[in-house]
């Protein structure tokens, strides 16, 4: 009973979950998002600090006496996404098609962007949504509506 249970819960789930588009492992998916909101929230209970990568980021590199432990945050994010890379990964990721130029535009203007929204995704959309914060509502539809309007106009407008 139990194994006919798992096969038709196994065939909805990849009937629901099956993109012709582009393959979505959910388990890694939801691992990723479990460990995301973990690591915030323990920050914010052992050491009442919000896990903003812009602000950490920000931070770490003004040398601030006792701030080490942004680094060693920033290393932690590194050797997550070496480790998943080069250890885990069924398959190599795939190279980005965008020019380095592009990349490097768009880096500039998401740093302005963090700025002027007072944080990033990071810390608007998992922890400020978490605490509840409607600043961090605002500033995460924002985000969604920009995205959304910027990859219309890269894939419909502009022809590269």
């Amino acid at each position: 009973m139990i194994s006919l249970m798992y096969l038709i819960s196994d065939k909805i789930i990849n009937n629901l979950l099956c993109f012709p588009m582009a393959e979505l492992n959910w388990i890694a998916a939801l691992a990723g998002g479990m460990l995301i909101g973990l690591s915030a929230t323990i920050l914010l209970a052992f050491d009442g600090r919000i896990a903003a990568i812009s602000g950490i980021v920000n931070g770490a590199i003004k040398f601030t006496p006792g701030e080490n432990w942004r680094w060693l945050y920033i290393a932690g994010m590194l050797a997550g996404g070496f480790l998943y890379e080069y250890v885990f990964a069924s398959e190599p990721t795939p190279l980005s098609s965008f020019a380095p130029g592009a990349m490097i535009v768009g880096g500039i203007l998401v740093g302005f962007g963090t700025g002027m929204g007072n944080g990033c995704t990071s810390g608007h959309g998992v922890c400020g949504l978490g605490r509840l914060s409607f600043r961090s509502l605002v500033a995460v539809i924002t985000f969604m509506i920009t995205a959304i309007i910027t990859v219309f106009i890269t894939r419909h407008v502009l022809i590269f």
